[in-house]
């Protein structure tokens, strides 16, 4: 295996093509979807053999190739995944891109010695995620692209993971792994590698009933970051990616080529050296899709300049030089790797012809050498036709040979002679990262997956309340059979922690303390800021959302119980597997899981003795994002506050400023209610039911509470409590809502 670069240019390849198009124009290495479980569904992704048959050319080439299967996985589909992997693995694949932790967990354990790289799918924002994911066996982490530089440094510095960010092309809106958008509105689960981008359509924001601001206010400008390469490189950053496989072979060419004249240029004269030239930031525009560039999170936090806001002009005019130019250059063409041979010719032995490039070397046999009775070769004709490599990937650097005087040399010969050594070369270089054959093992301990699990119900499930506002206590305290109430920790203020835990605690209720969905260094200073008031609230427990607050949570000896919750995924057994590993309570069923898919889950979590609870009601949160709509409308007040985005159907999506930590929720316009779902709750058997209230005022909070627990019997069994608790009549209360995905499945 070739020894690492300094540093690494990473390109897409959405096709074959792509692949050449990105090692023609200097990529490194270069990251590609295969058939199946890709966060890119609708690239032209290669079959088996297209993949087989990149990693020989990439390998041929001395580059690398990482295979992206960073998308969650459902039970049926993680059984099939040791076998899918497997050919990659022994044709010598260089890494997988990962999501699912169960996917993880097979590839840890039946793929040694294959890098694992957690993808930006995983949503890792801090040092704290990166410290967990190195545990389970990365060796290398793509951080959430909203993280800053100092954020990046600090995960390098303190954990020595190699740090893949990316450098160009599109942005998401919302953290990368949080978004429900796609699939809540169309069924198309970004999470699954089929995002519709709902992001791109124009929305309206709107604050206390008008409109103030109407456009593109969820799409972002394309990345660009040229002119702070040097400062990314120096903050630790190893592998520059750049984002783009579903563009065209041509866009991949372009980009590549033009990132890596400024690497290069960078490694040659460093950052007092370094400059960008115009016309190359104009030709990445004449590539790009949209209008403007954004430098990205890189150095700020969010930002208007970073939305793009107006519409996309209708025309632009290409710039045809610059296409041919990448035409001629790039696209079909294959670089040529130097060969240094030596051919010997000797009368009653077989021609040998040695064949060495880089570290790999072949060597072949030819025809046995005879006198010649007429015209005997010549040095200068042997050469002359061993020289010759047409259409192969290799040129003739260095030639030589050793030949006895008088003897009669074919050309047919000559010319078998060399087509068989740069075929045998070719092998050698491609082989060189090949893998024994190794035989897979099951990796899903269930029963038939096809077949729909009946789960004992143990008891009554434990309802629980989770608090986004402090004016929605009082009606949550007050709620019988409620056993506990998660409080958010940035809509209850510190100061309130003891006091509203010591109410919950009179009530007989439990009282946990619920922490932000996203844990960066913001959200890690004001844990730590008010630490005390943490350690004397008498909470029950801690509910967590990322896996940077498992791993924090640990490191800082936490001895509260902690439990997960929705966004911290667990779709199959393998992954509610390495849930129960991290030493969590309990764990919240996904969102996206139908009722059935579900089901297999809650199996593994009862053998392992590991509860799950089934959010009934709530809003859901769509999108989780640095950015903020109405900043981009208006600017910063630094208030938090409830607005409005309204989408062309004229349905109005709420959207939630967490000023304390600079993050914003968008929610789903209707609530989600598994009332009349009793039935498949019943045969689902969750140990907890959860009302989650986010955006609600304190009288609808009181109203839909009231409304789901009345009519509960003081004694009943737990049939009869869930078809109680979930009866169908329990949605008179809500003029509209959804059953979110607990019927419907996501592609």
């Amino acid at each position: 295996m070739r020894e690492k670069k300094k540093v690494e240019l990473l390109a897409p390849a959405g096709s074959l093509d792509s692949l050449r198009a990105a090692v023609a124009a200097g990529a490194d290495a270069a990251y590609m979807g295969g058939p199946r479980f890709g966060a890119r569904a609708y690239a032209e992704n290669a079959d088996e053999a297209g993949i087989l048959e990149a990693i020989d050319f990439v390998h041929l080439h001395g580059r690398r190739l990482y295979m992206t299967v960073n998308t969650l996985f459902k039970e049926d589909e993680l059984a099939e995944l040791a076998d899918y992997m497997a050919p990659f693995y022994r044709q010598g694949l260089d890494g997988v891109i990962v999501q699912d932790l169960g996917a993880l967990r097979v590839m840890r354990e039946q793929f040694p010695g294959m890098e694992l790289h957690a993808s930006t799918q995983m949503t890792i924002t801090s040092v704290w995620g990166a410290k967990l994911l190195k545990e389970l066996g990365c060796c290398r982490v793509v951080p959430a692209r909203e993280i800053s530089l100092e954020e990046i440094s600090r995960i390098r510095r303190e954990t020595g993971l190699e740090v893949e960010s990316f450098v160009h092309g599109a942005l998401c809106y919302c953290y990368s792994g949080q978004c429900l958008m796609s699939s809540l509105i169309g069924g198309r689960s970004g999470n699954r590698g089929r995002c519709a981008q709902p992001c791109r359509l124009p929305y309206q924001v709107w604050e206390d009933g008008r409109q103030v601001l109407k456009g593109n206010v969820l799409s972002m400008k394309d990345l660009c970051t040229l002119d702070i390469l040097p400062d990314i490189l120096e903050a630790g950053v190893y592998s520059l990616k750049i984002e783009g496989r579903m563009k065209s072979p041509r866009y991949v060419a372009g980009v590549v080529s033009i990132y890596r004249k400024y690497v290069d240029r960078y490694l040659r004269r460093g950052k007092e050296g370094y400059y960008v030239e115009p016309e190359d930031k104009k030709a990445l525009l004449d590539l790009a899709s949209r209008p403007e560039f954004t430098q990205g999170y890189y150095q700020k936090h969010n930002g208007r300049d970073m939305i793009a806001v107006g519409e996309k002009p209708a025309f632009r005019q290409g710039n045809q030089k610059l296409f041919d130019y990448l035409d001629e250059q790039f696209v079909g063409k294959e670089p040529k790797e130097p060969v240094r041979a030596k051919a010997f010719f000797r009368e009653g032995e077989r021609a040998r012809l040695i064949l060495e490039s880089g570290d790999a070397k072949a060597e072949v046999f030819g025809d046995v050498c005879q006198r010649a009775e007429k015209q005997p070769a010549t040095e200068e004709g042997v050469l002359r036709q061993l020289k010759k490599t047409g259409g192969t990937p290799f040129v003739m650097e260095e030639l030589s040979a050793e030949l006895a005087d008088g003897l009669f040399l074919p050309v047919q010969s000559l010319n078998r002679l060399r087509r068989e050594g740069l075929d045998a070369l070719r092998e050698a270089m491609a082989g060189r990262q090949r893998r024994e054959k190794g035989e897979t093992r099951p990796v899903v301990e269930t029963e038939q997956k096809n077949e729909r699990m009946s789960v004992p119900q143990k008891g009554i499930p434990r309802v629980t309340i989770s608090l986004e506002e402090d004016w929605q206590f009082a009606p949550a305290l007050k709620t019988p059979w409620a056993e506990r109430l998660y409080l958010d920790a940035g809509g209850f203020a510190p100061e309130s922690w003891r006091s509203r835990a010591e109410d919950c605690h009179k009530a007989g209720k439990e009282c946990w303390l619920a922490l932000p969905h996203i844990f960066r260094s913001r959200e890690e200073a004001y844990l730590e800021q008010h630490r005390e008031a943490l350690v004397a609230a008498g909470f029950d427990g801690i509910l967590a959302k990322n896996l940077e607050e498992v791993m924090w949570l640990r490191e800082t000896k936490n001895p509260l119980p902690v439990g997960l919750d929705a966004s911290v995924y667990g779709w199959n057994s393998a992954a509610v597997r390495a849930l129960k590993e991290l030493g969590a309570a309990f764990f919240t069923f996904p969102l996206e899981l139908t009722a059935r898919e579900m089901e297999p889950v809650h199996r593994a979590g009862q053998e392992l003795g590991f509860p799950a609870e089934l959010v009934v009601y709530g809003y859901y949160p769509m999108m989780v994002t640095a950015q903020c709509p109405l900043r981009t409308a208006k600017g910063c007040s630094h208030t938090p506050k409830l607005t409005k985005l309204r989408d062309r159907t004229g349905a109005f999506l709420p959207v939630k400023n967490r000023c304390v930590f600079c993050c914003n929720t968008i929610f789903n316009p209707l609530p989600l209610s598994l009332a009349g779902c009793g039935e498949e709750a019943k045969r689902l058997g969750p140990e907890g039911l959860r009302l989650a209230f986010t955006v609600e005022s304190r009288e609808e909070t009181e109203r839909i509470l009231g409304v789901f627990t009345a009519g509960l019997p003081e004694r009943c069994g737990a049939e009869e409590f869930l078809h109680t608790f979930l009866d169908a009549s329990r949605n008179d209360c809500l003029p509209e809502f959804t059953r979110g995905h607990f019927r419907r499945r996501v592609e």
